[in-house]
């Protein structure tokens, strides 16, 4: 009889139980799947949370709009014109530099001196600061402007409703139709229209290209995108993506916009990476052009389909891009006798 000192069954090599290339393939193929139908919804979760925070960013503008108001019994001027006539002191500081104080920026609002120019030494580096509660979390170019690798101004994508077209005369110092304008005193009794009817606020997206000091605007307000495109065709200087990038400069292509287009719509401004995204100012505010300052400054928002808007009540909503011309410039105006249920 023969013995054996270990069984025939140890002395056979084990199996491993593995994956095969085939069911591994299989197992890939099943995460790419469900990646590719969550993924989608993960990105319109983050926009509806996105979108959220831009609208809370609105009402709290508005809350600092009306404690101003409180406080001095009218709105914020756009800015307060500095030419010699008016004996002025200061530079052209923005309705966003006025509110700091009730947006909890009261420690930047007491480092300017806005009886100086923001381009004065006094105030080296106000310029260039971030201020959170301006900047809407869909736009990607939240980011400082910078000039020669130096950083000399940061953006804002809210603005200020200037108006229709007409935005302000050089000569004979009047303003626009719009909600704010240079060297204004408005309060709630100047909003004929009412002022859950007036735009206060829409969304603008910064580093926009513009067309400015040709002084071709026309006292007919454009009503088409290819009008303004013609009139900056004719002149001016084209500034590629420095729109909308200075939050103390009151001019209403850095912190305004005006209701001349619909919202989104495009115009064109050669240079730059985003040439249909483009504004035109006829003449700057407070400078030396003969015509009044007229301006397309259109409201754009990285929302698709729709802008959010302040109105002066306070009160924060969306408008779709398709709205009706017609309405929209009437939700521009503060006192044009039609006042817009919608």
């Amino acid at each position: 009889m023969l013995f054996h000192t270990q069984s025939e069954s140890s002395n056979r090599p084990r199996r491993i139980r593995g994956f095969t290339l085939i069911e591994l393939l299989v197992v890939i193929a099943i995460i790419a799947i469900l990646v590719a139908l969550l993924l989608p919804a993960v990105q319109s979760a983050r926009e509806a949370a996105r979108r959220t925070e831009c609208r809370n960013n609105l009402k709290q503008v508005g809350l600092a709009l009306h404690n101003y108001l409180d406080v001095y019994r009218f709105f914020p001027p756009s800015f307060v014109s500095d030419v010699s006539t008016n004996n002025t002191p200061g530079g052209e500081w923005s309705v966003h530099a006025r509110i700091l104080p009730y947006v909890e920026q009261a420690n930047l609002f007491r480092q300017a001196n806005l009886s100086l120019a923001y381009g004065d030494p006094a105030n080296l580096g106000i310029a260039t600061q971030r201020v959170g509660l301006f900047i809407c979390p869909s736009d990607p170019n939240d980011r400082q402007r910078e000039s020669g690798g130096v950083a000399v101004h940061y953006p804002i994508t809210y603005g200020y409703n200037g108006g229709t077209w007409r935005v302000w005369t050089n000569a004979t110092r009047s303003p626009g139709n719009g909600a704010f304008a240079p060297n204004s005193k408005f309060n709630t009794a100047h909003f004929t229209d009412g002022t859950s009817n007036t735009l206060g606020f829409m969304e603008v997206k910064a580093f926009t290209p513009y067309n400015r000091d040709g002084d071709q605007g026309t006292a007919s307000v454009p009503s088409l995108s290819s009008e303004v495109t013609s009139l900056i065709s004719m002149g001016g200087s084209n500034k590629s993506e420095t729109g909308h990038t200075e939050w103390v400069d009151g001019r209403v292509h850095q912190t305004g916009c005006t209701t001349t287009l619909p919202p989104n719509s495009e115009v064109f401004v050669p240079g730059g990476t985003r040439e249909m995204e483009g504004d035109y100012t006829s003449c700057r505010e407070d400078k030396s052009c003969s015509t009044p300052t007229y301006a397309a400054i259109t409201a754009r928002s990285w929302h698709v389909g729709s802008v959010n808007a302040l109105m002066m009540d306070g009160s924060v909503t969306s408008f779709s891009d398709s709205i009706d011309l017609g309405v929209w410039r009437n939700l521009g105006a503060r006192n044009d006798g039609n006042a817009v249920e919608f």
